[in-house]
């Protein structure tokens, strides 16, 4: 590790930081420390520490802004690839949009709505970035981001570069060809949207935001969807019919808002998350004999 240190602090790829912790990175505000931390200043750059890293064999996870992530309260092995302030480049061509991976998608559909373009208007209170959300097909409102994506470049982890068409990404219920099947990175993406009447769309997207205030608690930290909707049912309506709203453990709570979120009141780690988890899991199962899959990706050292 030390040797590939040196080599990356030589290179001034970027912020470069040991035994950060992830709580500092997450919407949850959990998670232990990263061996190492990059937060790479430009594509290039991300080449760059790749190839760093694949030299040293050492393992690798990129993270954006930090939602639908669960970390370990034992960290990370290795090396976190942030995707922020160097990957945060913005293109508008009329409906055509060019967005690094390190764009809020919050703000992106602000400006988009402001411009009369349409299209984005889901997205204006999914609380992560482009790259997280392209690599998970983010989605709300009967739309996802697979129904407006047009390209997106990615970086594999054998280190080649490449635009992968929408269908090339095998998007699913929110998957995607990455996650899996051939693990990359999203470095920057282009969405092709349509043009609309202003007023219209921002009255959409401020009913959305309106939406997700009264009935999700983004007051408190969470991760966003705990669990997949196993549709035609929603995971959350399970889960408050199992009486389950409001049920803790540890500083682990879920919502009394809306019961497909688990919220951090102050203290939680993320073996109560775990812990909380699970026991949804195993009372929703008991009761309605279906199985919830986790949408939050939970990563990190096991312990």
């Amino acid at each position: 590790m030390d040797k590939a240190i040196q080599q990356l602090t030589d290179m001034q790829i970027g912020k470069i930081l040991e035994h950060e912790p992830l709580a500092n990175h997450t919407t949850m505000k959990i998670g232990g420390p990263a061996d190492l931390f990059i937060e790479p200043s430009s594509i290039e750059n991300i080449e760059k520490a790749m190839k760093v890293i694949k030299d040293n064999n050492l393992p690798w996870r990129a993270i954006g802004r930090g939602s639908n992530l669960l970390v370990s309260d034992d960290g990370i092995e290795g090396v976190v690839l942030k995707l922020g302030k160097g990957l945060d480049h913005l293109e508008i061509n009329g409906t055509e949009v060019k967005a690094g991976a390190g764009v809020s998608l919050v703000s992106l559909s602000v400006k988009i709505s402001k411009k009369g373009y349409a299209g984005l208007e889901f997205a204006s209170g999914i609380p992560g970035s482009v790259g997280g959300a392209v690599y998970m097909n983010a989605g709300a409102h009967d739309s996802d981001m697979s129904a407006i994506l047009k390209q997106v470049h990615v970086l594999f982890e054998d280190g080649t570069l490449a635009w992968l068409s929408k269908e090339e990404m095998e998007f699913s219920y929110r998957t995607s060809l990455l996650q899996k099947k051939k693990p990359g990175i999203v470095l920057e993406a282009i969405f092709q949207l349509e043009e609309g009447n202003r007023s219209e769309i921002v009255e959409r997207m401020q009913n959305n935001k309106n939406y997700r205030k009264d009935t999700q608690p983004y007051n408190l930290p969470c991760a966003g969807s705990i669990f997949r909707n196993p549709l035609p049912r929603h995971a959350g309506r399970l889960v408050e019919d199992a009486g389950l709203k409001g049920h803790s453990i540890g500083g682990a709570q879920i919502s009394p808002m809306h019961g497909n979120f688990i919220v951090n009141t102050g203290n939680g780690s993320a073996a109560d998350v775990e812990a909380l988890i699970q026991h949804t899991k195993d009372t929703v199962y008991s009761k309605y004999e279906i199985e919830l899959e986790t949408e939050v990706e939970i990563i990190g050292r096991k312990q």
